[in-house]
């Protein structure tokens, strides 16, 4: 299956449907994502769509493909043309965009241990979960 965001109001992506392979193969069967933006514009009705990769994720592909627009779409993520790639929404202020995988970053590093951490925006540290 290959997988489209529909594009909105300031590049929001506002859906994310999926299509079969097959849908998207020209006549020598090379697979093109202007016949997915078609078939999903005289089906929706709707003309904006970009094509993701599930398995792409912070620029790399999960299973060696070539990743694609860096991460895979959510309802909420942007577009950025500039980059051609969909960029989470920012959940904290203090994090910064990493230009390489477009996923925001803390400003802190998170201690690689196995404890589990929360992120504390009002410290701009990292706070170990007490487990119950």
């Amino acid at each position: 299956m290959a997988s489209f965001a529909k594009i909105g109001l300031n590049n929001k992506v506002i859906a994310v449907h999926s299509v079969v392979n097959e849908v998207l193969h020209d006549s020598n069967g090379v697979e093109r994502e202007d016949i997915g933006v078609d078939f999903l514009t005289k089906l929706h009705g709707y003309p904006i769509w970009k094509q993701t990769s599930y398995n792409t994720h912070g620029g790399i592909h999960d299973k060696g493909g070539i990743p694609l627009r860096k991460n895979y779409a959510g309802i909420g993520y942007t577009y950025d043309e500039d980059r051609d790639a969909f960029i989470a929404p920012k959940h904290f202020n203090s994090w910064i965009l990493n230009e390489d995988t477009c996923r925001w970053e803390a400003p802190v590093v998170m201690p690689q241990d196995d404890k589990s951490y929360n992120w504390n925006e009002s410290t701009l540290s990292w706070d170990i979960v007490e487990k119950i």
